[in-house]
């Protein structure tokens, strides 16, 4: 199959392309980089022609509220007329869990805009709801950083490594559409603040993480069912000390 990715140089649009072309397809790795451009529309005519699948990986470069939903309105429309005009087979997106649950962040306002034009634009699809990624545990405990201590939800959360998320990208796009939505997550449901405390430790970060039941993640509230998947998501392999251990050391 011809297969396009969209975000294909990003952490999951790299693994993804890798895994499929070692499946003998034919992948194009899709961003402005290589002239394929959603916001502009650049591109998205010519690497659409004769395309089975598209997996649309991107994120936006902003998560301030009128960027964000600016960025995924605007690419999902021009992304998913181009596929209609092509012929497309299937649409695959990755989203994430606990979208629909957090609607106080404009993050996952966005992110909903974006489901919802999938899931009105006529093409058959599969949305993937990922849990957080390990390789954003940084980027948390820097959002949630207040002086030298971070404030952050015990919520549970069961994060998951990137290599598990491609690895599912590229199951749900060799199959056919499911026409709704699967949720994937890590093997391990741990607390929030333990984690970041956790990855912290490992990093040799010496800040100190406060477990505040009150504190909101990207802006939305927290309880215990906000980050984690329903009944009968796909589990990973990969657990923390896995995923840390294999991870390049910092110069």
């Amino acid at each position: 199959m011809k297969i396009v990715v969209i975000g294909g140089t990003g952490l999951i649009g790299s693994k993804t392309v890798k895994k499929l072309v070692g499946f003998g397809h034919e992948v194009i790795a899709a961003s402005p980089a290589s002239g394929v451009n959603t916001i502009t529309g650049e591109g998205l005519a010519e690497v659409m022609t004769g395309a089975n699948v598209v997996i649309d990986v991107a994120n936006s470069p902003s998560f301030e509220d009128n960027a964000v939903m600016d960025f995924f309105k605007t690419s999902g429309r021009n992304l998913l007329a181009a596929e209609a005009n092509a012929g497309v087979k299937h649409h695959i997106a990755l989203s994430v869990v606990g979208t629909e649950r957090l609607q106080d962040s404009g993050y996952f306002r966005a992110k909903a805009a974006q489901e919802d034009l999938i899931k009105n634009s006529g093409i058959p699809y599969s949305i993937i709801h990922s849990t957080q990624f390990f390789e954003f545990l940084g980027g948390i405990a820097a959002s949630a950083a207040k002086d030298e201590a971070i404030h952050l939800s015990p919520a549970p959360i069961q994060p998951i490594a990137s290599d598990d998320v491609a690895a599912a990208v590229v199951d749900v796009a060799l199959g056919g559409p499911l026409n709704g939505t699967v949720e994937i997550a890590g093997p391990e449901r741990v607390s929030l603040s333990a984690l970041v405390s956790r990855y912290l430790n490992n990093v040799n970060d010496p800040r100190t993480v406060i477990s505040d039941a009150n504190a909101k993640y990207f802006g939305a509230p927290l309880n215990d069912k906000t980050l984690v998947p329903g009944d009968n998501p796909r589990i990973g392999q990969i657990n923390f000390e896995t995923w840390f251990a294999n991870q390049p050391a910092k110069s």
